[in-house]
């Protein structure tokens, strides 16, 4: 289990999880902790019109991931209105703007941690907002494996 996400926050995710499937026609999810992170993602991004409360639980699970994968306190990513993170070693931040802020919408981010987007993609098509010495998450998305083509089924409208 992400160790940013308490067995409250998990069960809330896992209970958008299996809506938003039920909402896809799909059975409910099985998998480990982690897992039902990524499975809340493609879920959302599967959808046309993706469960707010799925939205939710996915870019706040993700961004959990990231920041168990990337701890710090030098970049703090931003995905309103539902969830922001610090990560990435550095300088700490403890007032005002931290060193490094990157900010995008929710199903951006959701994109962009299953590799649906690259970050070279959503950067140059400002699409995510990155400033700072340590904002390039090129090296640390996306957070899974990319679904094979053809495999992933259809993307949720913008």
């Amino acid at each position: 289990m992400p160790s940013a996400l308490s067995a409250s926050a998990l069960r809330r995710l896992r209970g958008s999880l299996d809506e938003q499937l039920s909402a896809l026609g799909e059975a409910p999810f099985e998998g480990g902790d982690e897992a039902a992170v990524a499975a809340c993602a493609e879920a959302v991004l599967r959808a046309d019109e993706p469960l707010r409360a799925a939205v939710k639980a996915a870019v706040r699970g993700s961004l959990a991931v990231l920041a168990d994968r990337a701890p710090g306190h030098s970049l703090e990513v931003r995905v309103p209105p539902y969830g922001a993170v610090q990560a990435v070693e550095g300088p700490r931040h403890t007032r005002g703007t931290p060193p490094g802020v990157v900010e995008t919408d929710p199903l951006t981010w959701l994109r962009v941690a299953t590799g649906r987007l690259s970050w070279e993609q959503a950067v140059s098509g400002h699409l995510v907002r990155a400033s700072g010495a340590r904002s390039d998450l090129s090296g640390r998305l996306p957070l899974w494996p990319v679904p094979p083509p053809g495999g992933a089924g259809r993307t949720a409208r913008y």
